[in-house]
């Protein structure tokens, strides 16, 4: 439960960064309250998730899918640059949680 506890805060936390950039620097309500909405419950189930995970492990496993699902969501739905580099970055940072957790951290 910890691990999909985990992947949800993570993608919280792209929802945070998501609205962050939508506040235009906290001058917009609704999107400056979803951040503080979406940060604090990212942060919580972090925090949750650590109860009963490795730190380095389930770091690792937060900050990569908000990264990692950060980046999709710019290049598919808000018009960042999509190049082959990116598209393959976004892979290896995959690569990486699903490496990490392979290793043995995860148990």
């Amino acid at each position: 439960m910890a691990w999909v506890i985990l992947l949800v805060s993570g993608m919280l936390e792209s929802a945070w960064a998501i609205s962050l950039k939508a506040s235009e620097g906290f001058s917009k309500l609704w999107p400056s309250l979803t951040f503080v909405v979406t940060a604090a419950l990212s942060l919580g189930g972090l925090a949750y998730a650590l109860r009963s995970l490795p730190v380095g492990s389930a770091y690792a496993v937060w900050t990569g899918t908000g990264a990692a699902l950060t980046a999709i969501i710019g290049m598919v739905w808000l018009g960042e640059g999509t190049s082959a580099i990116k598209i393959v970055s976004v892979v290896l940072i995959v690569a990486g949680i699903v490496g990490l957790n392979l290793a043995g951290g995860a148990h």
